[in-house]
C-alpha cells in the first residue's frame, strides 16, 4: 500500500502547475487523463481540465486534479491510498468512508480498476485507487 498526496486545484491550474513541478523537482508525468477522456456524460466546460495526473519524483509521487465540484472554490489535498487488490479497495473504502460523506462511489475508471473518494467522518478527504497496469 502506498500513500500519496493528492492535489486538489481551481481555476484549471493542475496541467501549469504539475508542468512546473516536473520541471522543478526533475520528474517525470507518468499519466494525464482530462475530464473529457472520462466519457460524454462531462459537461462541456469541464472535459478539457485534468481529471488525474501522475508525476514520480525519484521513489515518490504526488498526483492531483483540477477540482470539477467547485472549480472557483477553495484548492484542498487529499491522500490517494493507492492500494494492490480489488478486495483491498473495497475492504479500505468501506472501513474508512463509514460514518462519512462517500463523494464518488468506488468503481472502475480510466486509469484505475478501482477509484473512489470521500471525506471520512472527522472531515478529511481521501481517495481509493486501484491503478490499472501501465503499458
Amino acid at each position: 500500500m502506498k500513500l500519496t498526496p493528492y492535489l486538489m486545484f481551481r481555476h484549471g491550474k493542475c496541467r501549469e502547475a504539475f508542468a512546473f513541478y516536473a520541471q522543478a523537482l526533475g520528474g517525470e508525468i507518468v499519466s494525464t487523463a482530462t475530464y473529457g477522456d472520462m466519457g460524454p456524460d462531462i459537461p462541456e466546460p469541464m472535459r478539457p481540465f485534468i481529471a488525474n495526473i501522475h508525476l514520480v519524483v525519484g521513489g515518490a509521487s504526488i498526483m492531483g486534479a483540477d477540482a470539477m465540484e467547485n472549480p472557483d472554490g477553495q484548492a484542498t489535498t487529499s491522500v490517494n491510498i493507492e492500494v494492490d487488490s480489488i478486495e483491498d479497495a473495497e475492504r479500505i473504502f468501506a472501513a474508512m468512508s463509514e460514518g462519512g460523506e462517500v463523494r464518488m462511489p468506488l468503481a472502475e475508471s480510466q486509469w484505475a480498476l478501482r477509484f473512489g473518494m470521500f471525506d471520512d467522518r472527522y472531515g478529511q478527504p481521501w481517495m481509493i485507487n486501484l491503478v490499472k497496469p501501465m503499458p
